[in-house]
């Protein structure tokens, strides 16, 4: 049962061809996986298979009966309405009586009438009907998985990445039959993305999309196409298997085209031999000149990214890090953190969304003030920093251009020289592109060319913050091969696991509150480690009910209003919260108990106990109030 089938599609840029009659097809319950270099069109397809941009050629045909909703790498979303009212933007038949409800109890609270009465009970009576209450449960679990937890904030005040999750949220509330997504693990955290995977891993879904991370390829997508030199291959299993199989491909066709070539020159050889005098023979072999000579100019599978830029030399002492603290108003970031790097050390920073990662790497760097403590570099370090903002590129510039304003020519680690031009070939930047206006740049080939940016000055320090975005595979697998190599020093935000694993020695682990762990080994063993972890304070799972023991809750009367959307997300935020604070309450309990403390630090925690205890009196109360709305 085909959701969607693309017949003879094909799609240029001026002399730039990405596609060319390519053929593929989607069943239900198919979760496939597009691939490709960056610049190669893999969004350019979504887009046009989601209506947004028109093909040159082809036909793109989807089952009528069924729903679909595309998620872009920046999604457009209506910046005047808010977060509940884009989440609830749907023709599916539970959101509409959702929104029903919402409007009818708002409706009631604004007049007290009879025909508001009236609407709110049928509203009632549609949301019994289709068992919208579970569905209701459902979006809140998910809006709070995306950490989106003020429902009235505009869109319009939402950062990218909020932006992002909201969309992607939306999508799942949505359950279309068929979901079209774009680098979906962007601007996630590590404990978002495998939220993601698992859900979408174990639900009768139908998929299609373009993801940079290995991890999430292999273990959700079932086939995999790849677009590569205008066309595409096609690969029945997951990633592992493509990687096998593509391999095996490449194989095949360098070894045709060296035949090809060899029987290339012996063709040429006999044409310019051959006689005037044509016989029917030799003009068919004279024909099959032609073809033979199209097959020999082909190119190997092997023009890939080469990264061997030469490195400062590094002396004794590389970076000191002497209790660093760091708060902006009541959320800390560090808290009195030390470290002393060591040559060659790679070490992964992980930590949820908002943590403070790249708050950290701009410390570092000075691009952000520190409340405490000292910061010592060694005279002889060069950083590179790859921001996640990256660097603001001259949208008239072309590209060459670029480099050249940095260096001519650029010393390699052997000792060598290479031009501007040069380096960018080794880049993936042929003379053409070469040329091109960064204006018409993917976001992919941005980023490649900020990373040659960073590269040619030579760092031996190398600081990173989130590399992987929108990088292509290939280009992430020799970055991998680079910075395994790479002798000097390298601080790295991913939230690319494989990455992570093929990478680092150890993880600076953002617990939050201003804790940092140090953990000796990668993100895997991280993970297996902290799943065989007893929790902290256990007794922390009966806090709320504790808290609220001594009240006695109120039996629901027959006239009592059901509790709203909003008052009902409201409610299971204030009992996450209230045990956050009792948490919090017993940790600064044990710390002032702990000896050598100083006057100031006893200062400090009495003040934020009594700041934990008054919250936790007040958010109480509001919990009390709203659990009598309940029934």
């Amino acid at each position: 049962m085909n959701y969607l089938s693309v017949e003879n599609l094909s799609k240029s840029f001026g002399n730039k061809k990405l596609f060319i009659n390519i053929n593929f097809g989607i069943a239900k319950g198919q979760k496939l996986a597009l691939v490709a270099k960056n610049g190669a069109g893999k969004s350019t397809l979504l887009r046009i298979i989601a209506g947004l941009e028109t093909s040159d050629a082809g036909k793109i045909t989807f089952r009528k009966d069924i729903t679909r909703t595309y998620l872009e790498q920046e999604p457009n979303l209506n910046d005047n309405r808010t977060v509940l009212e884009t989440v609830l933007e749907s023709t599916n038949p539970l959101t509409i009586a959702i929104q029903n409800y919402e409007q009818a109890t708002l409706l009631l609270e604004q007049e007290s009438s009879a025909a508001n009465n009236n609407r709110l009970q049928k509203a009632i009576e549609q949301m019994d009907a289709l068992n919208a209450w579970d569905y209701e449960l459902k979006i809140k679990q998910i809006l709070t998985r995306f950490k989106i937890t003020e429902l009235t904030q505009t869109v319009s005040t939402l950062s990218g990445g909020q932006r992002k999750r909201l969309a992607l949220s939306k999508l799942l509330i949505s359950e279309p039959d068929l979901i079209i997504m774009d680098e979906p693990t962007n601007h996630l955290d590590l404990e978002m993305i495998e939220w993601l995977e698992n859900y979408l891993m174990n639900k009768e879904i139908t998929l299609l999309l373009v993801t940079h991370d290995r991890y999430f390829l292999d273990r959700v997508c079932t086939e995999i196409i790849e677009i590569e030199d205008s066309q595409i291959y096609h690969y029945a299993g997951n990633f592992s298997y493509y990687v096998e199989q593509k391999a095996q491909r490449e194989t095949i066709a360098n070894s045709e085209l060296d035949k090809a070539r060899n029987l290339f020159k012996r063709e040429l050889e006999w044409v310019r031999k051959m006689p005037k005098a044509r016989t029917t023979k030799s003009k068919a072999r004279l024909d099959a000149f032609d073809e033979v000579k199209e097959k020999a100019a082909g190119k190997k599978a092997e023009d890939q990214l080469q990264l061997s830029v030469k490195m400062t030399r590094m002396g004794g002492k590389i970076l000191e890090l002497i209790n660093l603290s760091k708060s902006f108003s009541e959320k800390k970031i560090l808290d009195h953190f030390s470290y002393v790097f060591k040559r060659g050390e790679k070490i992964g920073i992980m930590g949820k969304n908002g943590v403070g990662k790249t708050t950290f790497l701009n410390m570092i760097q000075g691009l952000e003030s520190i409340d405490s403590g000292k910061i010592q570099t060694g005279e002889t370090i060069v950083f590179g920093y790859y921001s996640q903002k990256g660097i603001q590129l001259n949208e008239n510039k072309r590209v060459i251009e670029v480099v050249k304003d940095i260096a001519e020519f650029i010393p390699l680690a052997d000792g060598s020289k290479l031009s501007a031009s040069q380096l960018l070939q080794r880049f993936q930047f042929s003379g053409d592109m070469q040329y091109s206006f960064v204006s018409k740049l993917s976001g992919g080939e941005r980023r490649r060319l900020y990373l040659l940016t960073v590269l040619i000055k030579n760092p031996n320090f190398l600081i990173l913050d989130e590399p992987t975005n929108d990088l292509d595979i290939l280009t992430l697998s020799i970055l991998e091969d680079f910075l395994h190599n790479f002798s000097g020093c390298i601080l790295i935000v991913t939230h690319d696991r494989y990455f992570m694993d093929k990478l680092i020695d150890h993880l600076f682990v953002f617990e939050g509150k201003g804790m940092v762990k140090d953990f000796p080994g990668t993100y895997s063993a991280y993970k297996v480690w902290k799943e065989t972890q007893p929790s902290e304070l256990p007794e922390l799972n009966n806090n709320i009910s504790n808290t609220v023991s001594q009240y006695k809750k109120p039996e629901p009367s027959a006239d009592r209003k059901k509790m709203s959307f909003k008052e009902k997300f409201e409610y299971d935020q204030l009992t996450n919260e209230i045990e956050n604070l009792e948490a919090e309450k017993i940790k600064l309990t044990q710390q002032m108990g702990a000896a050598s403390k100083t006057h100031e630090e006893l200062q400090q925690q009495g003040s934020r106990l009594a700041d934990v205890v008054a919250l936790i009196d007040k958010k109480t109360m509001r919990w009390l109030e709203l659990s009598e709305l309940f029934q």
